[in-house]
């Protein structure tokens, strides 16, 4: 599938703030084979003081931005136009559970898609005994690594209640599975909770997921959000498997990645620091426009 993208990000400040930095990760990722960037560009409005780009440990796309005179609004525009490819259907060849450790073991280096890195506690998904019950329950002896996967995201799927407005941003991993409701994000930390208790590597991705108006009605521009999904290592032959818990399935052509990492900490699409009195709205816009 090939699509259009248009993400807008604005901040209103109460007063002007003097002094604006934020780091910016809002580009979608070229994913060889997978995932074809043939254009994109990123506006600020007011026009920064400082603008580079750069790479970060994982990969993605690093947009620095710095504003040293005083702003009252902040906006940030993207623009791209992207390939996606659905990934071909194939036999399960991971190795069996108890075997993982054996072939993590086997993956020597500290590149950014070793499965090492994500295997231990970051800094938004900790251990929690009663995500890790669940997870261990999920399983039947002897299981596949990519079974194993799909199995826990069924469950939680099946445990958990999307609600738009039942949880924000900080909400931590334990709270929201206590709750049994949340966001796509809630989903994605806790299910990656859930396959590192089982020693099942498992990250983060950021990015934007296509969404469908009902039966005779247009699509409403502006109308899609932010999505997130996780991915895991399913041993050395299969490598990473994206899978998206919130819709449990395994991630396709109607999703587009941006960036990757242990948790949200490591892909926010906007972090920095700003100096300003008073409170601060945002708005977020997206609009994923197929053309196939």
């Amino acid at each position: 599938m090939r699509y259009d993208l248009t993400l807008g990000i604005a901040y209103d400040y109460a007063q002007p703030a003097p002094l604006m930095r934020n780091l910016l990760r809002v580009m979608p990722r070229q994913i060889a084979g997978v995932q074809q960037v043939l254009e994109a560009r990123i506006s600020v409005l007011p026009d920064p003081d400082v603008m580079t780009d750069r790479r970060d440990f994982f990969g993605n796309v690093l947009t620095e931005v710095v504003h040293q005179r005083p702003a009252k609004r902040l906006e940030i525009e993207v623009r791209a136009r992207v390939d996606r490819t659905e990934p071909a259907a194939s036999l399960d060849l991971t190795p069996l559970l108890d075997r993982l450790p054996a072939e993590i073991a086997g993956q020597r280096g500290l590149e950014p898609h070793r499965p090492h890195h994500f295997l231990g506690a970051s800094p938004r998904v900790e251990p929690d005994a009663a995500i890790s019950d669940f997870a261990r329950d999920c399983l039947p002896p002897g299981e596949p690594v990519l079974a194993a996967v799909r199995a826990v995201g069924r469950a939680l799927h099946g445990h958990m209640r999307f609600d738009s407005g039942a949880t924000d941003v900080n909400t931590a991993p334990s709270e929201a599975f206590a709750a049994r409701h949340g966001v796509c994000q809630d989903f994605t930390h806790i299910m990656i909770a859930a396959l590192r208790s089982l020693g099942i590597p498992a990250g983060y991705v950021s990015g934007f997921l296509r969404t469908r108006p009902p039966p005779g009605r247009p699509r409403l521009e502006g109308a899609d959000a932010m999505h997130a999904w996780l991915r895991a290592w399913c041993g050395t032959e299969t490598g990473w498997v994206e899978y998206d818990p919130t819709n449990d399935l395994i991630v396709g052509a109607e999703h587009i990645a941006v960036a990757v990492g242990r948790d949200y900490s490591d892909v926010a699409p906007v972090k920095g620091a700003v100096r300003s009195a008073g409170g601060a709205a945002t708005r977020h816009t997206v609009d994923l426009v197929p053309l196939d």
